[in-house]
């Protein structure tokens, strides 16, 4: 048995555990997508997430020299695996190449739509539902480790003005408006995400006579012009890309280097007793509390962990409370 065949079949037998486990959990939880295979298996770098009756998930640079042709061959047989142990189709299975941050810097190849298949599904979580899409983009328009946010934003957002900052497909919008949200303004630049984020709003049966509203606008300067006109909002979602050189706005954005300037603005903008809730991605983060000094800060980590990224590398997740006796100081 070669190195391949070896390594097929251990993917079959840590995705039948897996499923396992997980879809006992997911009929509990109300959902039908979750994080099926993270880099489990060091030899084996897929991400695998399962919906329904379809795996999407992407590749990572595999650690040695490969041809075009012996990739191409491996790629087959993890699908063949996993098809086998999930009983899917290998039609139903979607494997895209994830590159590196320095690619992706460059190309803004997470962005760019990478066929014309359009395989969609609804994603449902509790009572909120959320469309995908499976084929075309190397994101799918939801990102599954935020499920948790979701139900939290939704339980806090009754009677409450939310703003939602890089809302890219608005599901944190969407849920926020669902739990009651008085008003809830969604800010990016990409129009296709702005679309896609009045499509979950209209899976969710939400209207608003002038509550919602969906925003294309580079967000540093929507958040300079905000503060310009003193608007206020009760709760703040940031979460900004890790690196963006985007021509549509001005310079560039390096949330390592750029967040406490950043999340400076956004508190100038919140009222008093607001929220904001900010989270990033960026590897080897460090959040220091300390350049804000006076607000109550929240680690949400271990609280928005869920049962599929137990044990699995998961976003910063932060809340930074402005209270009343903060407000003449900003």
């Amino acid at each position: 048995m070669d190195k391949t065949e070896t390594q097929a079949e251990l993917l079959f037998s840590r995705l039948k555990k897996r499923f396992k486990h997980l879809s006992k959990w997911a009929r509990r939880t109300g959902t039908n997508a979750f994080r099926l295979y993270d880099r489990d298996i060091p030899e084996i770098p897929l991400v695998l997430d399962l919906y329904d009756d379809i795996v999407s998930g992407a590749i990572y640079r595999r650690p040695y020299e490969k041809s075009e042709d012996e990739e191409g061959n491996w790629i087959f047989a993890m699908k063949e695996a996993a098809g086998a142990a999930l009983g899917i189709p290998e039609e139903n299975i979607f494997i895209k190449e994830r590159s590196s941050i320095r690619n992706r810097r460059e190309t803004g190849k997470q962005y760019v739509k990478m066929s014309e298949k359009n395989i969609y599904r609804d994603v449902r979580e509790g009572e909120l539902l959320f469309r995908v899409n499976l084929s075309d983009y190397l994101d799918t328009g939801l990102f599954l480790d935020a499920r948790k946010k979701r139900f939290l934003i939704k339980a806090k957002a009754a009677g409450k003005k939310l703003l939602n900052l890089f809302a890219y497909t608005c599901s944190l919008s969407a849920a926020a408006a669902k739990g009651g949200a008085a008003q809830v303004d969604s800010v990016d630049l990409s129009n296709t995400y702005l679309e896609w984020g009045k499509v979950n709003f209209a899976l969710n049966r939400l209207k608003g006579p002038g509550g919602f509203s969906f925003i294309r606008d580079d967000a540093l300067n929507f958040i300079r012009e905000a503060a310009e006109k003193r608007q206020r909002w009760d709760l703040i979602l940031l979460d900004p890309p890790v690196f963006s050189n985007s021509n549509k706005m001005k310079g560039t954005l390096d949330i390592k280097r750029d967040y406490k300037g950043l999340i400076r603005r956004c508190l100038s903008l919140l009222s008093p007793g607001g929220s904001l809730y900010f989270s990033t991605s960026a590897r080897g983060f460090i959040f220091d509390g300390a350049l804000f000094p006076g607000f109550a800060i929240r680690d949400l980590g271990k609280e928005l962990e869920d049962e599929d990224f137990r044990g699995k590398r998961t976003p910063l997740n932060m809340e930074i409370r402005k209270t009343a006796a903060m407000e003449s100081c900003w």
